[in-house]
């Protein structure tokens, strides 16, 4: 498979607060047209087939806050080598070239390598209720370890950022709390 034309690329959960590879600079981003939602039941990372996680994914319309990392162009081939080892165990999601807009001190834009959710999948679990979000997410355990952690790391950068999302901050209460319902 083709190595995509990109300088940055785009993390909205775990990649903000593990992204796994080396990157030249680190700057906080938005995208256009997509946003942070947990629509991907996770057979892999955070659960199994039989009992499945739920991660985020990139899911069509609105907007999406979060980090891009700038690459070498030299590593950028093991960047998407190790992306895509990552990131597409199963195929769930489509990698793409998005532009951004990147902060911190001066604005512009750029292009970023993004993966965003196939809705086609199915593993794209949808708009869940919270919860049915909060029972997966309790459940959930993978080869990346226990879903809540997920969660909850994901929501403490978030915070580290000054990105408020209010699902994600109602689980984070609910998974510490020990509480099912509000």
């Amino acid at each position: 498979m083709d190595i995509p034309d990109f300088e940055w690329v785009f993390g909205y959960g775990s990649l903000m607060w593990r992204p796994g590879f080396d990157y030249l600079e680190r700057r906080p981003a938005k995208l256009l047209g997509a946003h942070r939602a947990l629509c991907v039941y996770s057979h892999v990372h955070r659960g199994t087939p039989e009992q499945p996680g739920l991660v985020l994914g990139l899911d069509h319309g609105g907007a999406c806050r979060g980090i891009a990392f700038k690459v070498a162009p030299s590593a950028r081939a093991a960047v998407v080598n190790y992306l895509r080892e990552r990131e597409q165990v199963t195929s769930v999601y489509r990698e793409t070239v998005r532009p951004v807009a990147l902060g911190g001190g001066e604005e512009k834009r750029s292009h970023a390598l993004c993966y965003l959710v196939d809705r086609s999948h199915p593993q794209y679990a949808g708009k869940l209720s919270n919860e049915r979000q909060l029972e997966l997410v309790k459940a959930g355990r993978g080869q990346s370890g226990a879903n809540p952690d997920y969660v909850l790391a994901t929501v403490k950068e978030l915070e580290t950022l000054g990105i408020r999302d209010a699902t994600l901050e109602w689980l984070a209460a609910r998974l510490k709390s020990g509480t099912a319902r509000s």
